[in-house]
């Protein structure tokens, strides 16, 4: 869930009330997901190095499909992709955690 920068609320006051506590229990829930390491609170994450928008040096994109790669003697997980050159797309370089197998 990305926040709105512009919310708009309904004049209605029970309306205004009730679209308000969503937004503060989707608020909740995600913070939550974030502080327990859940992929699912993050909308950064892909299964590939982007190729379209916009990314500056030091964007993170986590991989949403991690499994272990390589072969024998050095095996390791592909963390995500992080931007090393900015652009459109940007030029990504693989963030790779070896596994010792």
């Amino acid at each position: 869930m990305k926040l709105d920068v512009y919310p708009r609320f309904p004049a209605d006051r029970n309306l205004y009330e009730r679209k308000l506590t969503d937004l503060w229990r989707a608020t909740n829930q995600q913070v939550n997901q974030l502080t327990e390491g859940q992929i699912t609170a993050v909308h950064n994450a892909a299964t590939s190095a982007p190729t379209s928008g916009t990314f500056a040096p030091g964007d993170f994109i986590r991989n949403s499909a991690p499994s272990e790669l390589g072969t024998a003697g050095s095996k390791y997980v592909l963390l995500g992709w992080l931007c090393t050159v900015g652009g459109t797309p940007g030029t990504f370089v693989q963030c790779r955690a070896l596994t010792g197998a």
